[in-house]
């Protein structure tokens, strides 16, 4: 291959690395080279092997080198990072030290990535106006299929305190049912809301054909009677429900008469069976924003319907308004997430925890070495508006690389060992940085023999009279069925090389056990420095990817739980 094809592939291979925060994807680099030389197409197994190596080459370098040298040999492809954090717009009616918000989340079970935009967004308000956060435990009994989980209680904040989110109180809605059957009473004396003993099927009916029931013009007496009754047992889970006059011929038939109270028999986690009745969310938000001082209320716009409604509540108590700002919906691609499912899988043994990486819960993304400064900028990524907003999750490793790439040593790990033979392979120590920027952090020392460790991938693709390299230690060639060393200097394969190669020293390798992101563990072996490595440190495994150690027991394979490459 040609001087001038090299560069090109170098150089469309720098800009991938620039554009992923210095991991160049290898077969994103091959679609670029074989669009911009289509000649090549004729030649892809060349073609491959090349862009693997140099791939591998760029990779090596810190992304600052990345970029200077794109810099310095190709600016027309340097292009402006994406996904920069965007700044957030400013609150109206804000006042410096006088903002409130609160962050309402339901104790299904942890938080997860794909629901901490709007406590991240909260947050960061509160911290930039020196304002107050709420944590509030949105702990009403929730439908049939919606229940709470006891361990959420514990899983929920401390996620949140990883995550950096300083809430300045916890507040759980199972406290607080007094004080919402005191406005229910209030509004249903005042002829403002009623008992309806219509059942669900007569009251979807008469809603949706804008017809009023008879329980509709009931007395504020009798009303009374019966939520007295509704709260004393009398009335079973579906018999009796509250709900606020609104205007029967409302445009929206969700909006005609809702229900704001029902009844559950359910047992509740914190409070057991000494409450019946249970707020709906609208209700109990519409109570809560004005006694707790809530001043903006930031919401996903699929609780529009709710924020309606808590305006109508609001009016009728004749309260002050908090500002209500929605914001568009998140999409995560390349994921699927079921909190749900997750529980199942849980509760059936079939994960192993709410910290398996398959729940993509927050507690499962810190085994996996993802920093909270990152999960914060993924999920800042993306303007505060309605309009929704589609973050793959590469974005998230994107971010995570970023932080990383600074501060996380580096060691070679084999998955797939092969054992080879290099002869006349001279003994020697190979002395490497644990970060190729950072003199001061130290060496590893690895010493070389015959025998090595790569991996079955690179074993297959050596080829009889190609140089290839051990990556910072020696150039062999293929002869024959033998494998025979050729010399030592990276100058030589520069000219000649076939493809860089990560290895290990066959007596010095010891084992691990990587987890990997869909659950499944497997075997590989590392260099011994790993031994270094402390509990809940994150490394990079060259050409392999991040992975963070979570276990280190004498005579068992050291537990590393891969994040990304």
């Amino acid at each position: 291959m040609d001087k001038q094809t090299e560069q090109t592939i170098r150089h469309l291979a720098l800009q991938n690395a620039v554009r992923f925060s210095g991991r160049a994807q290898r077969g994103a680099v091959i679609g670029k080279v074989l669009s911009e030389i289509p000649r090549l197409r004729e030649e892809i197994k060349s073609v491959t092997r090349h862009v693997a190596s140099i791939v591998a080459e760029v990779n090596s370098l810190p992304l600052e080198k990345q970029i200077a040298e794109l810099r310095k040999n190709a600016p027309e492809l340097l292009e402006k990072r994406e996904h920069e954090k965007e700044e957030l717009p400013e609150l109206e009616n804000a006042v410096h030290g006088k903002v409130v918000t609160r962050i309402a989340p339901y104790p299904s079970g942890p938080l997860h990535i794909g629901n901490v935009r709007p406590f991240t967004i909260n947050d960061e308000y509160v911290k930039r106006y020196k304002g107050r956060l709420l944590l509030v435990i949105d702990d009403t009994i929730g439908s049939e299929e919606k229940t709470i989980a006891e361990d959420a209680y514990d899983l929920i904040p401390a996620g949140l305190k990883w995550l950096g989110i300083d809430f300045h109180e916890i507040i759980y809605k199972s406290d607080r049912l007094e004080t919402y059957y005191g406005y229910a009473r209030e509004i249903i004396s005042k002829g403002q809301a009623y008992v309806c003993t219509c059942s669900a099927e007569k009251l979807r009916e008469n809603r949706g054909n804008g017809i009023e029931c008879a329980c509709r013009k009931q007395s504020e007496e009798k009303n009374i009677f019966l939520w007295e009754g509704m709260l004393s047992g009398k009335f079973r889970a579906g018999e009796a429900v509250v709900r606020i006059k609104t205007d029967m011929h409302h445009p929206n038939p969700a909006f005609r008469d809702r229900v704001v109270l029902r009844i559950s028999e359910r047992p509740h986690p914190r409070v057991g069976n000494k409450y019946k009745v249970w707020p709906l969310l609208e209700f109990s938000w519409a109570i809560d924003d004005h006694l707790l001082g809530i001043t903006h209320v930031i919401r996903g716009k699929d609780l529009m319907m709710e924020t309606d409604m808590e305006r109508f509540i609001w009016n009728l108590l004749a309260w002050e308004h908090p500002v209500v700002i929605h914001t568009g919906m998140v999409r995560l691609e390349g994921i699927r997430i079921s909190k749900s499912k997750s529980r199942q899988e849980v509760e059936s043994g079939k994960y192993f925890g709410w910290d398996d990486p398959r729940t993509w819960s927050l507690q499962s993304l810190e085994k996996r070495g993802i920093l909270p400064e990152a999960v914060r900028a993924f999920s800042l990524q993306g303007r505060m508006s309605k309009n929704d907003v589609t973050l793959p999750i590469n974005n998230l490793y994107a971010e995570n690389r970023k932080l990383l790439d600074k501060q996380a040593s580096r060691y070679f790990f084999i998955w797939d060992p092969v054992k080879i033979r290099i002869e006349n392979t001279p003994a020697k120590e190979v002395r490497l940085r644990k970060h190729p920027d950072d003199a001061e952090r130290g060496e590893r020392v690895l010493h070389v023999n015959c025998e090595f460790y790569i991996t079955r991938q690179d074993f297959e693709s050596i080829e009889e009279g190609r140089l290839y390299r051990l990556m910072e230690c020696l150039n062999f060639t293929r002869q024959g069925k033998e494998l025979v060393f050729h010399s030592e200097d990276h100058e030589t394969f520069r000219k000649k090389g076939g493809g860089i190669m990560h290895w290990l020293p066959a007596e010095e390798a010891v084992k691990v056990k990587m987890l990997l992101p869909d659950g499944t563990w497997h075997l590989g072996l590392a260099e011994k420095g790993i031994d270094c490595v402390k509990l809940g440190e994150t490394v990079q495994f060259e050409r392999f990817g991040f992975a963070r150690l979570n276990n280190k027991a004498a005579n068992r394979e050291a537990e590393f739980w891969l994040g990304h490459g």
